[in-house]
């Protein structure tokens, strides 16, 4: 039968868990090897949570800098101003509407260039709403949208919306959006 000491079986267990107590009295270069880790590990993790590249506003000035990011977004598109929409658009955005259909960036930016003619555009006053969870935030509203599309067709109707924010090293950007369909007239108060 064999019988082990305490101290050689807390260095089986630590082998076997991959703890390092058994280099511990090892070689100096491969203790001062281990702390150069365990340091860089540490200071690796705590500049990803820093990331990204800007320090996080409080909540309250980050949901507030969002609420405005987001009221200039529709104020670009009713003005179809294509270098705000660019701005503020992340590169892989995607709006997907209530009946399915599916717009990018470049959808968006050949939609300013095309020049639909708003009238409104505008979200209805006192229904924004911004959601913030860490370096994301979620803006909802109920929008009014009308205007005459380029072959005169005239619209206007009324959506919910939610439009989604990401930090990035440039700032908030709008990386994706889901209306629903449009409101009967009688419910788009």
């Amino acid at each position: 039968m064999i019988t082990r000491t305490p101290s050689a079986t807390r260095k089986s267990a630590a082998r076997s868990r991959g703890s390092s107590v058994s280099r511990s009295h090892g070689h100096p270069l491969l203790r001062r090897r281990a702390r150069y880790l365990r340091s860089m590990s540490l200071a690796f993790g705590l500049l990803l949570r820093a990331a990204p590249g800007k320090a996080a506003a409080s909540p309250a000035a980050d949901a507030k800098a969002v609420a405005a990011l987001d009221t200039a977004f529709q104020l670009a598109v009713k003005r179809n101003d294509v270098a705000i929409i660019d701005r503020i658009l992340g590169d892989g955005m995607v709006l997907v509407t209530g009946r399915g259909q599916v717009f990018t960036k470049a959808q968006h930016l050949e939609q300013a260039k095309a020049g639909t003619t708003y009238e409104q555009q505008d979200e209805v006053e006192g229904t924004q709403q911004v959601r913030l969870h860490g370096d994301t935030a979620i803006v909802t509203a109920l929008l009014w949208i009308k205007g005459t599309h380029q072959d005169g067709k005239t619209f206007d109707y009324k959506v919910w919306f939610s439009d989604t924010y990401i930090r990035t090293p440039t700032g908030w950007k709008y990386i994706f959006g889901q209306s629903s369909i449009p409101l009967p007239k009688e419910d788009a108060k």
